[in-house]
């Protein structure tokens, strides 16, 4: 093993929320194995991903980028891919993967990829080794869903690929949900409840089998997104229901891979991360973004700010708090440099080295400013402490506007300061004008000199089609929660 260049273990969530956790103020979950890795590194309190909604998200954590600049903002007019679309992250993007397989390290995705299930889209094109999970969300299979429920109708018109169940969209159903081993389906339909016990012997076992290796190892985790299946085990003790259940799971899995890298001499030598795609939904039981304002699919902070705890004994100072603004695109940059590598310089990254971060909570940030973006509309602009909101609401029904808050005194986005700092709202106001000429902003026409193309593959297909004489272990799962 090159003591040179670290093991790197990148665990994501689904939808955990910034008051998910116990070490961010949760009381409703336990936590403790996430709440040690806390304890023993460093805790960031003014994290980023750079989307509130996934697809966006996990392309732009991997490739260091805005989704805007990677053409992964919109798809085919929907805020995430869905199965066998024909778009997907660019072949010709480099991969935060793609770099450290260059540089020697063997690599591997387990659990949700989302960045495209067409051939050239698949992890296994994107610089990774081994594959084994589901290629996008687990509510994307055979599910019972109410009329109004079904996004297939309602998302009918915008999307290019057919699942076969007819003309009446009412009917309609996604394909089985496929569980991927490499670019093969190995089964259809897979038990929720047992999928993140799978995940992590998978983690496991590739921890094992690279031990004498530098290796970079990406755990997609499923929970907490909707439909939230858990074994019994962890339902029976959980205080807030599923949700809270799926919480204690993801909890269990960190106590395991922490666990198995002790056993196999790795501690010191392995840069743990953990952290979250977007917020928290907060709709039924359960979840958190408290203190923060918003939700997932929104550019108020619980939509984008999330968890990030960094854990590497004798190179992150144990019990460190960092408040200086970083994003999941500075992963790309930093785990690169970590690697003893060079980031592309053929094109724009927007991501940042944050080693000196790691290495000393009280550093300041190495970037100017942060852009909020969804759905290829920029929603806000922070610079330091001060938050300036340049269009506000839903979808379609976005609207202009220009409201200021001191994130420093104002987590919450409570109160208003745009009057009384029109010095700053000016400032903010010209930036915001700055990145929409670079990035582009759908929602004013205006198109962004920086942007590269989005991937296409045709002719597209879903990976899997129902087939009423495969013994599926559900042939639709019967939780109708999804989004």
């Amino acid at each position: 093993m090159d003591a040179a260049r670290p093991n790197i273990i990148l665990i994501n969530c689904d939808d955990l929320g910034y008051g998910d956790l116990g070490c961010y103020g949760s009381t409703r979950n336990r936590t403790p194995a996430v709440d040690r890795m806390a304890a023993e590194g460093v805790r960031f309190t003014d994290f980023y991903m750079a989307s509130p909604v996934c697809s966006p998200s996990r392309g732009a954590m991997m490739t260091g980028c805005y989704p805007n600049r990677i053409g992964f903002d919109l798809f085919d007019g929907l805020p995430v891919l869905f199965p066998g679309q024909s778009k997907g992250l660019n072949p010709e993007e480099r991969t935060v993967a793609a770099l450290l397989r260059a540089r020697g390290y063997r690599t591997a995705l387990i659990g949700k990829w989302h960045c495209g299930d067409q051939p050239p889209f698949l992890p296994t094109n994107h610089g990774f080794e081994y594959y084994f999970g589901l290629p996008y969300s687990n509510d994307m299979g055979r599910q019972a869903r109410p009329g109004e429920r079904n996004w297939i109708g309602r998302f009918e018109k915008a999307l290019d690929v057919s699942y076969g169940n007819g003309d009446d969209p009412a009917t309609w159903d996604y394909p089985p949900l496929p569980l991927m081993r490499g670019e093969e389906i190995i089964q259809q339909q897979p038990d929720q409840a047992a999928l993140t016990e799978r995940y992590v012997s998978e983690c496991v076992s590739f921890i094992r089998d690279h031990k004498s290796e530098p290796f970079f190892l990406y755990f997609a985790q499923m929970y907490v997104h909707l439909p939230i299946y858990t074994p019994e085990s962890f339902l029976k003790r959980s205080r807030n229901g599923r949700y809270g259940a799926a919480v204690e799971h993801v909890d269990w899995t960190v106590a395991v891979i922490l666990d198995e890298l002790k056993r196999q001499g790795l501690d010191r030598n392995t840069l743990v991360i953990f952290t979250s795609d977007n917020g928290s939904r907060v709709r039924g039981e359960g979840g958190s973004n408290d203190p923060l304002r918003g939700t997932k699919g929104t550019c108020w902070e619980g939509g984008q700010r999330l968890p990030m705890i960094a854990r590497w004994p004798g190179r992150i100072p144990a019990g460190g708090t960092c408040g200086a603004v970083c994003t999941s695109m500075d992963f790309l940059p930093t785990f690169v440099k970590l690697a003893g590598g060079t980031v592309p310089t053929d094109r724009a990254i927007d991501g940042r080295d944050i080693s000196a971060l790691l290495q000393d909570p009280g550093a300041p940030s190495p970037h100017e400013a942060f852009y909020y973006f969804h759905a290829g509309n920029l929603h806000a602009v922070r610079k330091g402490e001060w938050k300036l909101h340049v269009c506000v609401g839903r979808d379609r029904e976005l609207v202009d506007a220009c409201e200021l808050y001191n994130l420093a005194d104002d987590i919450g986005e409570t109160t208003d300061l745009a009057d009384r700092h029109p010095e700053i709202v000016s400032e903010l106001a010209a930036r915001a004008e700055v990145i929409r000429r670079d990035l582009g902003d759908r929602r004013l026409g205006v198109e962004g000199s920086g942007r590269r193309p989005q991937g296409v593959h045709l002719p597209n297909k879903p990976l899997a089609l129902y087939d009423p004489s495969y013994p599926y272990f559900a042939g639709e799962y019967d939780l109708a929660d999804g989004g």
